[in-house]
């Protein structure tokens, strides 16, 4: 990484993700990516022009997956590299949240007095990520509820988006050699590289302070995270169980249906009976148990207990010989 290569990824099946990126640092400055770090989670040095960083999770007590393929899984994240050296930060914070909701999974990974740690720079657009980065908090098993929780006061890509009148008033105060340079780079072939750092000195100069909200420390995120899951499986379980009982209804609407039309079919239902147990097929057992089932439930519904235990005594004695049928009787109380 320090020598030859710009992106690496790392997995193995007891739940070590590793994923690193190398930038020039004239794109992405050290003294930037400092604010982001969290020990060997979020960790970061330079190396000649270059700066390396290395995201890590764990996750011991997790599920073995031996399915992973490393080769897909860099080519969904390694597009945060061009993200970061463009100057959107999301990547890094995202980064240093996940760590942090190692937490939730593992209640010795930091000390006590991390509590009070407060969160760094929030960049714009937390709620809408791009793809890399979607999947960046994937790998890194960054919570939903969590990141939900930070992406609340994270502006909006379009809240944060340059003013060109701005730019322009900026430009035009640009020292004439420092815009010949710039110029002369650009002629080179360095026209993405010399945007780039364009528009972070810019946007270091002039984001206004309503873009710069107020930082939370990491006991608020978590907690505030943990009440929203809260929340959130409290309404799901409400829905299910409203759902469930709109079912409940409906099969008891239809049950009572099938018992009117049965008790519209009278002494018919029981000669089906008889049929059903006459073809001696287990499938045909099953359906006149059934049968039997709701004639049971019919009897008690009008109060004509004895009658249906007198038939069901006659048909027993009459099929005794038939102990797949009468084991079938059995299992469903009849």
């Amino acid at each position: 990484m320090e020598r030859f290569y710009d992106a690496h990824l790392y997995v193995a099946n007891w739940g070590t993700h590793h994923v690193m990126f190398r930038l020039p640092s004239d794109l992405l400055a050290p003294d930037v990516v400092e604010d982001y770090c969290v020990g060997h989670r979020v960790a970061t040095w330079v190396k000649g022009e270059s700066v390396v960083l290395d995201f890590a999770s764990e996750d011991e007590a997790g599920e073995f997956d031996f399915d992973y393929d490393p080769g897909s899984l860099l080519s969904a994240i390694v597009g945060v590299r061009a993200e970061l050296a463009a100057g959107d930060l999301r990547a890094l914070y995202l980064a240093w949240l996940a760590a942090y909701g190692a937490w939730e999974r593992d209640e010795d990974a930091f000390a006590p007095e991390a509590d009070d740690e407060v969160e760094p720079p929030i960049p714009p657009g937390l709620r809408t990520l791009t793809a890399a980065q979607r999947a960046l908090a994937d790998f890194l098993r960054l919570d939903e509820d969590l990141l939900v929780t930070a992406a609340q006061v994270s502006p909006s890509l379009d809240e944060a988006a340059d003013d060109p009148d701005d730019l322009a008033r900026w430009v035009a105060l640009r020292p004439a050699a420092e815009k010949d340079r710039f110029l002369v780079r650009v002629a080179q072939g360095e026209a993405v590289r010399v945007r780039t750092e364009l528009l972070r000195r810019f946007r270091g100069d002039t984001v206004p302070a309503a873009l710069a909200p107020g930082r939370r420390t990491v006991a608020d995120l978590l907690d505030n995270a943990a009440c929203r899951r809260t929340d959130r499986e409290r309404h799901l379980a409400a829905q299910r169980a409203e759902e469930e009982a709109r079912q409940e209804e409906a099969r008891s609407r239809a049950r009572e249906r099938r018992l009117d039309r049965l008790e519209e079919e009278g002494d018919a239902a029981w000669s089906r009976v008889d049929a059903l147990i006459a073809t001696r097929k287990p499938a045909e057992y099953d359906a006149a148990v059934i049968l039997l089932t709701d004639l049971q439930a019919l009897a008690e519904r009008g109060d004509r207990d004895d009658r249906f235990v007198s038939r069901v005594s006659a048909l027993r004695q009459a099929h005794g010989r038939k102990p797949s049928f009468i084991e079938r009787l059995d299992r469903a109380g009849i």
